[in-house]
């Protein structure tokens, strides 16, 4: 299966987001991956439906919306309006984390599930066959441009090892700190999704650092 790449909107140049939206349409990436923060479950206040709206407008390639919010249950209806083609919810924000993956797919949506680096994999044992993403935080997450965590590949391949064992489907979605240092280790571990923020958006040349990338990922 090809390995897909999601340039993070977090690390765009927001007083010329259509601009790099148009960039993202016309290179090699696949997805766009869009970080949506509320300051309370994370120490950072991104951006919200608004924007999502205005993004949506120029995009031509899948949305992948992260939510890093308290109570996300509550929004789903509206991020599925919003034109979200996968929904990821943080497992340390979701009391009914079941509930909560039923209600994203009666939306239309894809069900993803985010992990911080210090929760087990193995917390997801029991509704891995309902999540069609898992996404690894590789820093903390609520702010872009932070190091990479090394114990990550130990969890992708801990993850991978749960999905086969379950024979899920499950993709494997890594983010944050990813570069053309760590990406084919990662891919090599289990990894099928990579989101790079930084490392795109503040190169000097965008599209060709997307290109890059992605032939080292499916080399």
């Amino acid at each position: 299966m090809k390995k897909l790449l999601a340039p993070s909107i977090l690390a765009a140049d927001f007083a010329n987001l259509q601009r790099d939206v148009e960039m993202i349409n016309k290179s090699e990436a696949d997805w766009f991956h869009i970080d949506i923060m509320d300051g309370v479950f994370v120490p950072n206040i991104s951006f919200g439906m608004p924007v999502l709206k205005a993004i949506n407008q120029h995009a031509n390639k899948f949305i992948d919306v992260h939510l890093m919010i308290v109570n996300p249950d509550q929004y789903f209806k509206t991020f599925a309006e919003l034109g979200a083609n996968m929904l990821t919810v943080h497992l340390e924000a979701c009391t009914h984390l079941h509930r909560s993956l039923q209600s994203i797919k009666n939306e239309g949506m894809q069900a993803g599930v985010a992990l911080n680096p210090h929760t087990n994999i193995q917390l997801l044992k029991d509704v891995i066959e309902d999540i069609d993403m898992v996404c690894l935080m590789s820093v903390n997450p609520g702010f872009g441009g932070q190091h990479f965590i090394e114990n990550t590949y130990q969890k992708v391949r801990e993850l991978k090892e749960l999905i086969q064992l379950k024979n899920a489907k499950t993709k494997i979605e890594i983010d944050g700190g990813v570069t053309n240092q760590n990406a084919k280790q990662l891919i090599d571990a289990g990894a099928d999704v990579l989101v790079a923020g930084s490392y795109v958006f503040k190169a000097q040349n965008p599209t060709q650092t997307i290109q890059d990338l992605k032939k080292i990922m499916n080399s």
